[in-house]
């Protein structure tokens, strides 16, 4: 199988191409991004063919890799909340039009598309459990431009649905609940928001800088680990008897429900079990801030996701297995030992 990965030098992308090349010796990787540093450590390998490429421009490179392909994965995408406030139209550009163009391409050479969507889509949904199939996707007014992120992504949905119904398009999309694991941001850049929360949560510590819970941490989120992340995604490319076809699926932990503030605490305290930083977490300061102060007006929060993964448990047999303890301890072990 030859798999085009659309962003491969990106978190998601890098640890797929990384256990694709372990686990598949008979699967050939395109990798498509403008930078490769995340994958520098497998570059050279004959299975992985990585070409650098703008997606914001470079349209004929991307369609001839999509004609050569036999699944394409679209993982290139803007996903910090910083950036949904404060530059909502290139979060637009990237995960919407560039994304829109690989689709349509996929459609007109009959490709089969493997879509990142995300637990966003949901918005502020009340149910307690979020469902592939019947939970509503609720977003806030349009001056909460924190949304740009998930409507996004919920149009590419609709979309790439609408294409399966009327082009009979080969799909799959799924949701990624909070992935964590190490690549996830850049923990050696200061500045506040330029990370999602345990890569921010680590940057403080290291540059010596107070945790900040955004209105108070109150905030409940099911952290999943990359490694049984990307289990689940190896699952969904096999496609064993098709299962995987034209379906959604939620790929999340809900074992690992936690808020933001017993987050930043458990962080703290690992952190102090670290050479490298032990004296930097034993002064760390925790301290409470509204989201307004933190990332302006723009932003809304939700106060709890949880995800179903009955359908991921169900077709693709698959079930997360990594604690949010042992998942923090990885990534502090890939930074700090």
């Amino acid at each position: 199988m030859n798999i085009l990965i659309v962003g491969a030098g990106g978190f998601i992308g890098s640890h797929l191409s990384e256990e694709i090349l372990r686990s598949h010796r008979d699967w050939k990787i395109t990798a498509l991004d403008i930078s490769s540093d995340k994958v520098s450590h497998i570059i050279d390998d004959k299975n992985f063919d990585f070409c650098k490429c703008n997606i914001l421009k470079e349209f004929d490179v991307q369609e001839e890799k999509v004609k050569q392909a036999d699944a394409v994965l679209p993982l290139a995408a803007i996903a910090s909340p910083l950036v949904y406030v404060q530059d909502p139209l290139r979060v637009f550009e990237l995960d919407f039009e560039a994304n829109l163009r690989i689709v349509r391409w996929c459609v007109k050479y009959n490709k089969r598309v493997i879509f990142p969507s995300t637990s966003e889509v949901y918005g502020m949904c009340t149910d307690q459990e979020y469902d592939e199939e019947n939970s509503n996707c609720v977003t806030g007014p349009i001056c909460k431009q924190r949304w740009i992120y998930s409507c996004s992504k919920q149009m590419l949905d609709r979309v790439i649905y609408g294409y399966g119904i009327r082009d009979g398009l080969r799909y799959t999309l799924f949701r990624p609940f909070n992935w964590i694991g190490s690549r996830l941001d850049d923990i050696y850049n200061e500045n506040n928001g330029s990370s999602r929360v345990v890569t921010q949560f680590l940057s403080n510590i290291l540059h010596n800088k107070p945790i900040n819970l955004v209105d108070g941490g109150k905030q409940i989120r099911c952290f999943t680990d990359i490694s049984d992340a990307i289990a689940a995604l190896i699952k969904i490319i096999e496609n064993k008897d098709g299962c995987a076809n034209q379906q959604i699926f939620n790929i999340g932990n809900p074992y690992n429900e936690l808020s933001i503030k017993n987050l930043a605490y458990m962080i703290v305290d690992l952190a102090k079990t670290y050479e490298k930083i032990k004296n930097a977490a034993e002064k760390t300061e925790i301290r409470e801030l509204s989201a307004s102060e933190y990332y302006g007006k723009s932003y809304q929060d939700v106060q709890r996701r949880v995800p179903s993964i009955k359908k991921a448990e169900q077709i693709l047999k698959w079930k997360p297995t990594t604690d949010i303890k042992t998942s923090i301890k990885k990534i502090m072990d890939y930074y700090f030992c």
